[in-house]
């Protein structure tokens, strides 16, 4: 059973930073591209950030610079390094393989706010 068991989310504020962890079961991890992606209230899912399995790392332009993914092949686990928080992050951050497949998990929520 595919499992995605996101922590690490939270109040900060405008500028501050944070770091989102996955944790990712029943799958071999390292056969699969990785993303994070967030549902910001009144909009669809996006996908923020890509690590790929050779690699590469692709982000949506709205993070880039701010936003860092990194995978541990040896852990399964995924994590978003998030730096100059905007209050236009807050969003509920998922994690899941990229493209998107098995259930989604319970997200963490991610408020930026003064």
């Amino acid at each position: 059973q595919v499992q995605f068991v996101e922590s690490g989310g939270g109040l900060v504020q405008p500028g501050g930073s944070l770091t989102l962890s996955c944790a990712v079961s029943g799958l071999i991890f390292s056969r699969y591209h990785m993303g994070w992606y967030r549902r910001a209230p009144g909009k669809q899912r996006e996908l923020v950030a890509r690590r790929d399995i050779g690699g590469a790392e692709i982000y949506a332009d709205s993070v880039k610079g701010r936003f860092t993914i990194s995978r541990d092949n040896a852990k399964n686990t995924v994590t978003l390094q998030m730096n100059n928080l905007k209050p236009e992050d807050t969003a509920v951050y998922d994690c899941n393989t990229f493209p998107s497949s098995g259930p989604w998990g319970q997200g963490t929520q991610v408020t930026v706010s003064s």
